[in-house]
């Protein structure tokens, strides 16, 4: 368990630094550039810098959800937010008001809650149809995102956002309900292509979003991300918290993904 809670911890560092990398890489390219846009972005150093301490997040998340329920681990991907917010503040030039520092540290009590709350990931068990509705959500995604990608520039963000959102938490869904991670497991496996797909189309979104919207992400990012996974490792899953904690579960989380959606248009450009 405490290995798992450490994996989470250091998925939230990793993801946070990772943002405002990738953020000060889209920074550079204007906006509505398109793909060739995406490209010069890919190209950059910084950019690049955060793929790794994304890909290094990943593992992380993995570690932390080989123990953890789904709403623990997810909200530490909350958490990433603040990690962002403050790493920004050197690295962009950015300015957190004391709206958004009081934010941060609501973000860091409620994973301090859910922490202390945390129990063992469910023992439900789930077919090869449920992996295979993963599959099949991960097109979904794709054909939605290109929807959303056509929309005004003011709308465009929080489609964008709200995508990858979803899109990452698939990841995280996908992850979970993993059986092992042999060679001949994953080939076999609907849910392991359900999570290289729908990370691919997250970081596309995401990476997109950050063009056009804010540094530390949108709402929609937020709530992707952690009230739809949680919920289906709750429901579906059987996920639980430790015996008389789910209060202070239920307390952790909210306060971590409210305080998270505050600091959602930290960074946005004006």
């Amino acid at each position: 368990m405490t290995v798992s809670l450490a994996g989470a911890l250091l998925a939230a560092v990793f993801f946070g630094v990772a943002s405002a990398l990738q953020a000060k890489g889209a920074s550079t390219v204007p906006v509505g550039s398109g793909l060739s846009g995406l490209l010069r972005i890919a190209r950059q150093w910084v950019y690049l810098l955060g793929l790794l301490c994304d890909g290094l997040g990943f593992v992380a998340e993995l570690v932390a959800l080989r123990q953890l329920p789904l709403f623990v681990v997810q909200g530490a991907v909350a958490a990433s937010l603040a990690v962002t917010a403050v790493v920004a503040v050197p690295l962009l030039g950015a300015r957190l008001s004391r709206r958004e520092w009081t934010a941060v540290l609501g973000v860091c009590v409620g994973l301090a809650a859910l922490g202390v709350s945390a129990g063992v990931e469910g023992a439900a068990k789930v077919g090869t149809v449920f992996a295979w509705s993963l599959v099949g959500g991960t097109v979904l995604l794709a054909l939605v995102g290109l929807a959303m990608s056509r929309l005004p520039t003011r709308g465009r963000a929080m489609g964008l956002g709200f995508v990858g959102g979803l899109g990452f938490g698939l990841v995280a869904i996908a992850a979970r309900i993993l059986p092992g991670f042999a060679p001949g497991e994953l080939l076999r496996d609907p849910a392991a292509y359900a999570l290289v797909g729908s990370g691919v189309v997250a970081f596309l979104c995401f990476t997109t979003a950050l063009q056009y919207g804010a540094v530390v992400g949108t709402a929609g990012l937020v709530v992707g991300e952690t009230v739809v996974p949680a919920a289906i490792g709750v429901l579906l899953l059987g996920d639980v918290t430790r015996p008389g904690y789910w209060p202070v579960a239920i307390g952790g989380f909210v306060l971590a993904v409210a305080s998270a959606l505050a600091l959602g248009r930290f960074g946005e450009p004006t």
